[in-house]
Formats: C-alpha cells, sequence, structure tokens
C-alpha cells in the first residue's frame, strides 16, 4: 500500500502534465492579454489640455457673482469621464468661446433678456443650444461626450444652478478665445 502511494507522488500522468501546462500558459496569456489592454486604456485615455485662465479669474468666477445690469452670466463646462483626451470647440452666438477639455469651465457674460445660440463640435455637425436668458441671472451649461462613430461627439444641456455650482467649483478656469477653427 505505501509503495502504490509513493508512485502516484512521484509523477504525475502525461494527461496530467499537458493540462497542468495548459493551465500555466492560459495564465501567461491572460497575463499578457491584461498588461496590453492596460496600456491601450492608458494611451487612448489621455487627458487633453488648453490654456487655463490666471487665479484671481478663477477665484472671482467661483463666487458665482450676480451679473452686472443688463446680463447674465454664462458658465460652460465639462466633468466627464467619457472623451478625456478630446477637445472641443464652444461658440457662443458664433463667436469662440474657447476650446473645452475634461474638468474645466469657461466664464462669460452676454446680454440679458435675449436668446442665445450656444454651440459645439459633434461628429457631424454643430450642436447648438438656445438659451433665452434673463438680466441678474447665471447659467450652466454642461457639456458631455457621447461615443461617435469615428470620434466623439459633444452635446449641451442647461443644468440647474445648485448642480452647476457644486461641479464647477471643482473644476479649472480655461482661457477664452482659443477654438480649433
Amino acid at each position: 500500500m505505501c509503495r502504490v502511494a509513493r508512485l502516484n507522488r512521484q509523477q504525475p500522468s502525461r494527461r496530467n502534465r499537458v493540462a497542468s501546462h495548459s493551465i500555466i500558459r492560459g495564465q501567461y496569456v491572460n497575463k499578457v492579454s491584461l498588461l496590453g489592454m492596460a496600456a491601450a486604456i492608458a494611451l487612448l485615455s489621455g487627458c487633453a489640455s488648453v490654456p487655463m485662465s490666471d487665479k484671481g479669474m478663477v477665484e472671482t468666477a467661483k463666487t458665482f457673482p450676480t451679473p452686472e445690469a443688463g446680463t447674465a452670466g454664462v458658465y460652460v463646462f465639462r466633468n466627464s469621464f467619457v472623451g478625456k483626451a478630446l477637445k472641443k470647440d464652444i461658440w457662443i452666438d458664433g463667436e469662440c468661446l474657447g476650446e473645452s477639455a475634461d474638468k474645466v469651465f469657461f466664464y462669460t457674460t452676454v446680454p440679458g433678456d435675449r436668446e442665445h445660440t450656444f454651440s459645439t463640435e459633434s461628429e457631424f455637425s454643430p450642436n447648438d443650444l438656445k438659451v433665452q436668458t434673463e438680466s441678474g441671472r447665471n447659467y450652466f451649461i454642461q457639456q458631455s461626450i457621447r461615443m461617435g462613430v469615428f470620434v466623439g461627439g459633444a452635446k449641451l444641456d442647461v443644468v440647474p444652478e445648485a448642480e452647476g455650482r457644486r461641479q464647477v467649483a471643482g473644476l479649472k478656469m480655461a482661457r477664452k478665445g482659443t477654438c480649433s477653427r
């Protein structure tokens, strides 16, 4: 009985050795695949950078001041997980506000008591949002990136003031006036 047990411990059968080798090779392939996917994600998820505003302007904008008479304040921001490597132009009434990147916002004033068109790049055509502004109010417009066929597209939405303030408080302010086209 002891002799039989010793024989079984000495060498696994050829069939068990082949199965054991396949498992080890499978684990190796899985680790290599995992490392390759991690490297690809790291390359594809790089962050875009845009020119930033000076500290004094940022501090003032983040106090959310009441706009001067006859004007409305506009915060346009982007804070999304998707499209971190993309920069997208933002336009107000055909004038360049700037090129957005993830975790940035813009602040500007526009004439109050009238409709304004906010535009951003999308995959195939501009994406417009019309907003009727009131003098003395601040508006918060969120730019979000969505997956497209070839590149990510962007969309704009008005968000409630409390939500906009909360999000803008954690973002950096980009310098106005630089668009790619």
